[in-house]
């Protein structure tokens, strides 16, 4: 679980993206960013999440936000991905789990009486000054946007 807080200066990153481009913190300057990290491309609970947030991506741009996936999958495995899905944001292709460690979402977790390490499912919200305003850690997939709004 991570130890960031709500007000905190948001971790900087430079990241490469489904198509090998190197995104930034700094590109997202000025605006909101819904930085969400996920366990896996093309997995139902995964799928779920990226998919309310395309489904209401306009609804997020009017409100100023800009959105941004991070998983440890390839980026080939992300283009499929947005292709499948028709995601309209980049997805971080983040094997080496750089940004995930950064933002101290890899740890333990619980499945169907398993207990193993992958990606906590986290999403943080960083304002125009990239500070952290809000994080969620108990993300449902389903509902994810209204989640988001209903904090603002």
């Amino acid at each position: 679980m991570t130890t960031l807080k709500e007000n905190d200066k948001a971790p900087d990153f430079s990241a490469k993206d489904q198509n090998g481009n190197i995104i930034q913190l700094k590109d997202f300057a000025g605006k909101k960013l819904i930085l969400y990290f996920y366990p896996k491309d093309d997995t139902p609970g995964c799928t779920a999440e990226a998919c309310n947030l395309k489904d209401n991506h306009n609804t997020l741009l009017k409100k100023g936000f800009k959105i941004l996936g991070v998983s440890a999958d390839s980026e080939k495995s992300h283009q499929k991905f947005i292709t499948n899905y028709e995601l309209p944001f980049p997805l971080i292709a983040d094997k080496e789990k750089q940004l995930i460690k950064l933002y101290e979402v890899w740890g333990e977790k619980k499945f169907m009486g398993k207990t193993f390490i992958g990606i906590l499912r986290t999403t943080f919200i960083i304002n125009e000054k990239g500070i952290i305003e809000k994080i969620f850690t108990k993300v449902d997939t389903k509902n994810h946007t209204q989640q988001i709004l209903d904090s603002y």
